[in-house]
């Protein structure tokens, strides 16, 4: 699995099987400025999954024990995986930022592109009206 860009962090998380039992399992976790890999039994060697902050609409749901805290990352197409990571681990909290910072690099391309847009579309604008 390609992960691009410079890590983040790098460490240990437990996420919530889909399973019917919904065990904890361990997973190694790499957070780059562009996405959260998940890797199986601790090992990048193994297939992993990619969740591209692209898909990702928010971290949700925080919620802190004794020993745990517990989170819950919400995709663009309102799929809900639970995640929870030693209390003072604040995988929460790093996840939460990389998320921000990336949502806000795209906010600032969006704007650009249409500013870019805006000048093309207005002098064709100004031409159709001075048309007879």
């Amino acid at each position: 699995m390609k992960m691009p860009g410079e890590v983040i962090r790098e460490g240990e998380l437990e996420k919530r099987s889909d399973s019917l039992f919904q065990f904890w399992k361990k997973k190694l976790v790499v957070l780059t400025k562009d996405s959260l890999s998940l890797f199986p039994d601790g090992h990048k060697r193994a297939r992993g999954k990619e969740l591209g902050f692209h898909s990702i609409l928010k971290v949700d749901c925080v919620e802190r024990t004794g020993k745990y805290i517990y989170f819950t990352i919400v995709t663009t197409d309102r799929k809900e995986i639970d995640f929870r990571c030693p209390d003072q681990s604040c995988w929460n909290a790093s996840i939460t930022m990389a998320l921000i910072d990336f949502q806000n690099k795209r906010a600032i391309q969006d704007f650009k592109s249409r500013q870019e847009l805006e000048p093309a579309a207005g002098s064709q604008e100004r031409r159709l009206a001075r048309a007879p």
